[in-house]
């Protein structure tokens, strides 16, 4: 059903401005009509909203995408609004008139219509795949179930501001590294292709043997002066290249295997995981959904092949009678330390609770961690670049020593 953007005037002649759904710009008309509105312009939007029964939302345009930190405060503003007794139906429609993207708007707008015709919040959210996670729309669902709509919408709101939170930290923490990576890259660039061709130039006149490392510096410059065009052509479809080689499931599985058996970056990913997996099933559990049930939820939570699979074989060893903790004891995807609490969690029958403090305890250990790191590249970034323009400066210098010597 098309959406269309409108403006219209309400029985105080103030200007409002929204979207409504309908067959026809002649229903949008009546439609709006109906609620008391005289419209004024009635526009189809750009972003046409799926058709009924569509499993993927439309991309028109491939820059466009909905992000993380939308959706939580969509079902930030939702779950207030329900908690002050608006319905569904009056929330969504109040959402939606806040909401500043187009194409967000017209997928709340799908939705809401297919609420008024009957079906449940889950079911409407499953028609949009690449916007909510299945996480998302089970948690809905087993919100819808208990009667506690509200109140899983807080905590699905609370776990995308805590996400989004720790991800500005990093990007924040980030930012001053790639930025001395960049303006460094620039200047050594600067340096390989028109300074030193020049001061070569000058040693090469001399018809004279020059030092091995002006040589190997000589080189450089000359292949980065022939085939840096090339080689900036050329990244852009490797990158796309190796992306769609990962994108098997050949392909993805080595890389995610390569990924845990690098030092640094094992150790991270495990506490990304362990953080990630404790705080999704921690809800799912608490909101009545069976640990069966909810694992198979979480298996692809961190989008890690190798994850996936481990909790595949978590999954049915439970369904096979045996505990989470001893279904998970013995892979080293996951810390023992986290596995030792889930048990603890299933003795004393508190294991959601558990969960919430696991994924607190590596939440912060991870946020740590990353803040070091980044702190540590800074000092690293300076050292790196200052051994390169050292060899710089020592092959320019090497040839003038030793012609100072030759003169004395």
């Amino acid at each position: 059903m098309p959406v269309y953007d409108y403006k219209a005037l309400d029985g105080q002649a103030k200007t409002l401005s929204g979207i409504v759904d309908a067959d026809s710009r002649q229903g949008a008309r009546q439609k709006l009509q109906n609620q008391g509105l005289f419209p004024v312009t009635i526009e189809e939007s750009r972003e046409t909203v799926p058709q009924r029964g569509s499993r993927r939302l439309p991309n028109l345009n491939p820059l466009a995408r909905i992000r993380p930190a939308e959706i939580g405060m969509m079902t930030r503003q939702l779950a207030t609004l329900m908690g002050a007794g608006f319905p569904l139906v009056s929330a969504l429609e109040a959402v939606i008139t806040q909401t500043e993207s187009t194409r967000f708007k017209t997928v709340l707008a799908q939705l809401r219509e297919k609420i008024v015709e009957g079906q449940s919040l889950a079911e409407a959210l499953q028609a949009y795949p690449n916007v909510f996670s299945a996480v998302y729309t089970n948690m809905i669902r087993a919100g819808e179930a208990s009667g506690t709509l509200e109140l899983v919408m807080e905590r699905l709101a609370d776990i995308s501001e805590r996400q989004e939170a720790m991800k500005s930290r990093i990007r924040a923490a980030m930012t001053y590294p790639i930025l001395m990576l960049l303006l460094g890259s620039a200047i050594l660039f600067f340096l390989m292709t028109h300074v030193v061709p020049n001061i070569a130039g000058v040693f090469v006149e001399m018809q004279r043997a020059l030092p091995a490392p002006t040589r190997l510096l000589i080189e450089i410059s000359r292949f980065l002066q022939r085939y840096l065009l090339f080689i900036l052509l050329a990244l852009p479809f490797l990158a796309i290249a190796i992306r769609q080689v990962f994108k098997t499931e050949k392909g993805g599985r080595l890389f995610d295997q390569a990924l845990f058996k690098l030092p640094v970056v094992s150790s991270i990913l495990k506490k990304l995981s362990a953080a990630r997996f404790a705080q999704m099933l921690g809800s799912l559990i608490e909101n009545g959904i069976p640990l069966l049930g909810a694992l198979q939820v979480v298996r692809g939570i961190t989008g890690n092949r190798l994850f996936g699979e481990t909790i595949d074989q978590a999954a049915e060893n439970v369904s096979k009678g045996l505990g989470l903790a001893h279904s998970l004891r013995g892979i080293n995807l996951i810390p023992p330390l986290a596995i030792q609490m889930i048990e603890v969690g299933e003795q004393s029958g508190e294991l959601e609770k558990m969960l919430a403090k696991i994924a607190d305890f590596y939440e912060s250990q991870l946020e740590n961690q990353l803040l070091g790191l980044t702190a540590l590249m800074e000092p690293l970034m300076i050292v790196v670049m200052g051994l390169i323009i050292g060899f710089i400066v020592l092959s320019i210098c090497l040839p003038i020593f030793e012609m100072n010597q030759l003169i004395v």
